[in-house]
């Protein structure tokens, strides 16, 4: 992050962060009530500081894409336990193993848009974890771009994958927050095969362009049979509950090369 020590004359409050450190060592000093409010770990953590910390969440990566100029992203969502072809028969279904073709997909369309890219609009952004979020952070390093890793902590052990550029990588306590930096600055989604949370990010998305809360983007789904499946899309649209636009705010594709052509035909 940018040095903003002299945009003001005020003292800058790094000043003071070192000044402490320098203090004598006694009962007062030692006293948490004497600590710097926003040096203050206990403080910054409590109840009654969540709106502030909420805050500091949007923010920090905000100033960070700005100050890195990143202007547009292409979000990839997609599971974090779909391994690469050569671990398919590791996999702990058969299905996860049939899935992995999707890992090289990715990593694909990733390469594809990075190469597309001139390095500021249309970067990759993924959660930055394993499977294919690792994929599209592998691909955009093939094309020798950036990506963006949102990261978020977990119960599990959980690291963001090798791939993901480290001034780009994130992390997150809040996934309301973290949601938003994925669509912030979206020109396109793409999704592949996933669980909870690839299902929680896409119907997030959907809602928002439906209700017009978010400018309509490209919006494809890879891997038809795999999404007819899990949902029933038709069965929505029969209950009445979504509208037959509804249906067209989203393409199907198998290979990364139709993902391609669907957003370059969106302009």
């Amino acid at each position: 992050m940018k040095d903003d020590t002299r945009r003001h004359p005020m003292r800058h409050s790094r000043q003071d962060m070192e000044e402490v450190k320098q203090i004598p060592d006694t009962p007062q000093t030692r006293s948490p009530a004497y600590a710097l409010a926003f040096t203050d770990d206990d403080f910054m953590c409590r109840d009654e500081l969540r709106p502030v910390r909420l805050q500091l969440e949007l923010l920090k990566p905000e100033l960070m894409m700005n100050e890195a100029g990143i202007e547009s992203t292409i979000v990839l969502f997609g599971g974090a336990r779909i391994p690469e072809p050569s671990q398919k028969d590791k996999a702990r279904t058969k299905t996860l193993g049939e899935l992995s073709r999707f890992y090289d997909e990715a990593r694909k369309f990733a390469q594809l848009m990075t190469e597309r890219s001139d390095g500021n609009d249309n970067v990759i952004v993924t959660g930055g974890g394993p499977g294919v979020m690792e994929a599209g952070s592998r691909g955009a390093q093939d094309a020798g771009g950036r990506s963006i890793g949102l990261n978020i902590v977990l119960p599990h052990e959980q690291a963001p994958n090798a791939y993901v550029t480290p001034e780009l990588c994130f992390n997150f306590h809040y996934f309301a927050i973290r949601k938003m930096h994925f669509l912030m600055r979206a020109r396109a989604i793409s999704v592949f095969p996933g669980g909870f949370g690839t299902l929680d990010e896409t119907f997030e998305a959907l809602t928002l362009i439906q209700t017009g809360r978010m400018q309509r983007v490209p919006f494809v789904l890879f891997g038809e049979d795999f999404w007819r499946k899990i949902i029933n899309w038709e069965a929505l649209l029969d209950a009445g509950t979504i509208g037959a636009d509804d249906l067209d705010l989203f393409h199907f594709v198998e290979t990364a090369e139709q993902a391609v052509e669907i957003i370059d035909a969106a302009g």
